[in-house]
Formats: C-alpha cells, structure tokens, sequence
C-alpha cells in the first residue's frame, strides 16, 4: 500500500495532494482489503465474543468494553496477517487455477511487497493488542501465529491442510476467553475445538470446486484425494461433530432457552447446507459457504449475546 506523504508542519484543511493520488491511495487499500476479504471475519470473530462475554459473565457479569475493543483488534489482525500471508504464498498456485487467477497479487492490483506491508502491520496490530491484553495472551500469540503461516504450505505436503486451517481457526475462542480470564478454560476449548471442525468442515465443501485444478496442478487436498463424495461425507461428519461439541459447550457453561435455540437454528442451517450441495450438484456451494456460514455465526452469537443478557451479563 502507498504510504500517504505527511503534511507540512503548521498545515490545516483538507489533504493538499492531487485528488488523484488520494484517489490512488483510496483504491490500494480497497484492493488490499478484498485480498484478505475482510468481510469474513464474520465466519469467527462471533465466536471469540461467545467466549470473552461467557467469562465476563462468570466473572463478574459485567462488560468490559476496553478488553472486548482488544479482542476485536486481535481477531482482526491475526485473521488479516493470515489472509495476506496465505495469498502471498500461494499467488503462483492461484495464477494456475481458472477460479483464482483474478485475485489481486495474481492480477497485479496488489503488489507483494504492498501486501507484506498490509500482513506485517497487521501482525503488529495482534501482538500489540495481545500485550495490552494479558502477559498470557502475549506469551501465547506466537502459538496462534504458526498455524496461520504453516496452513498455505499445507496443502504441498498433506491431503489435509483443512485440518490445518480448522487447528488455526479454534484458537480464536480460546483466545477470547484467555483475555478475559487470564487462564486457561476447558470450556473455551470445548468451543474451539467445535469452531475448527466447523470451519474445517466448511473448507472441505469449498475445496470442491478446485478438484481437477488441484489434480492437475499437484495441489494436495481430500476432494483431490478422496473426491468430491468423499469430502462432502467428511464436511457432514465434521458439522455433527460441531453441533455436539456446541451442545456440550452450552451445558458446561450452564447455556439458558436462548442458548439452546441458537443451537437448534444452527443444526437447521447445517442441515439445509448439506442438502443445497451434493457431488452432482455444485452450484450452490458459495450460498452454502458464504450465506449459511456466516448466518451460523452471527444466529448463534445474537441467541448466545441474548442468553447472557436475560442470565444477568449487563454493563460495567
């Protein structure tokens, strides 16, 4: 991204520069901002939430909004840093792949070095957050660094780099909870491990549309190994896993009616989600990975939000 030139000392009023390079400006960050597609945070920062207001809740049932602003910087940052990461590593993989061949590193929208910049400053972003969290929090932010790097690389030496990409992405509850409470929590884990599965279980479905791309190019995944029939089994397996694991979760942190019927409109989402996409049928896979997803995850934090509140959870 280009950086914007200071203003002289003493300057006041609006930007001096040319409309067009600010329109520039403007337009490198956009682009920089559809490399990371950062509109999914919506798949898991809901969760991390879940978590931070339970053990705000069962602390002392009030909110803390300068730890939850934190958590929002952490999520984002770290999610971001992964992103850029993962197209960075894979831009020669994505340049042979008709799906992926638009996507901006391959197209020259977003330079690598720009997109280093944008990683690396989000980085700075999480571990700073994490410092103004917890000495835990800041002790443990490499753990949740590794697998953000290692997931792009996976899919060169494994057939299952979802699992990969599932271990990365249950960190962020625990991590939710670890900033609030400044301790480890079995029930934070209970959830992690569900968000993993789900989102392992979702990549599964998305990887189904490279299957020949994949074959052809050497790129190692369970629908290039096992098939599309396969993986969509796996993806099915990995969301009754998920809805137990939630269920478990909602009783080990004494869940109320509102918790509980989050539960079921996720179990119903998840049902509709394997009935749109099948290994005939995959026309419907970006509704079931960007429509349902992300309805489970923001359905599922509104019932939890809801359940904490009528429980108690209220302001500080």
């Amino acid at each position: 991204m280009t950086a914007q030139a200071p203003a002289p000392a003493g300057a006041a009023g609006p930007d001096p520069r040319p409309a067009a390079a600010r329109a520039t400006d403007t337009g490198h960050v956009r682009a920089f901002l559809r490399l990371v597609m950062i509109e999914h945070s919506v798949f898991a920062l809901p969760f991390a939430y879940i978590a931070a207001l339970t053990a705000m809740y069962l602390d002392d049932e009030a909110v803390d909004w300068w730890t939850l602003l934190l958590v929002t910087l952490a999520m984002v940052g770290l999610r971001t840093f992964a992103m850029a990461a993962n197209r960075i590593i894979d831009r020669e993989i994505d340049a042979r792949n008709p799906r992926t061949a638009g996507r901006e590193l391959v197209t020259g929208a977003v330079s690598v070095r720009a997109a280093w910049i944008g990683a690396l400053v989000a980085l700075a972003v999480f571990l700073g957050s994490c410092a103004l969290l917890n000495p835990l929090c800041l002790a443990l932010a490499p753990v949740a660094v590794v697998p953000m790097v290692v997931y792009p690389y996976g899919k060169r030496f494994t057939d299952f780099p979802h699992a990969i990409l599932g271990l990365a992405q249950a960190m962020g509850p625990i991590g939710g909870w670890l900033a609030v409470s400044g301790a480890w929590s079995w029930e934070a884990a209970i959830l992690g491990l569900a968000v993993g599965l789900w989102i392992g279980g979702f990549d599964l479905i998305y990887a189904c549309q490279d299957v020949a791309s994949d074959r052809a190019g050497g790129v190692r995944s369970v629908p290039a190994r096992f098939g599309i029939a396969g993986a969509l089994w796996g993806a099915r397996g990995c969301h009754v896993v998920t809805l137990a694991l939630l269920v478990w979760y909602a009783a080990a942190t004494g869940g109320g009616p509102f918790l509980w019927v989050g539960l079921v409109a996720v179990a119903g989402a998840f049902a509709y989600e394997h009935t749109i996409v099948t290994p005939r049928d995959l026309s419907r896979l970006n509704r079931a990975f960007f429509t349902v997803n992300g309805f489970v995850g923001i359905s599922l934090f509104v019932f939890a939000l809801l359940d904490l509140v009528v429980r108690g959870l209220g302001p500080a």
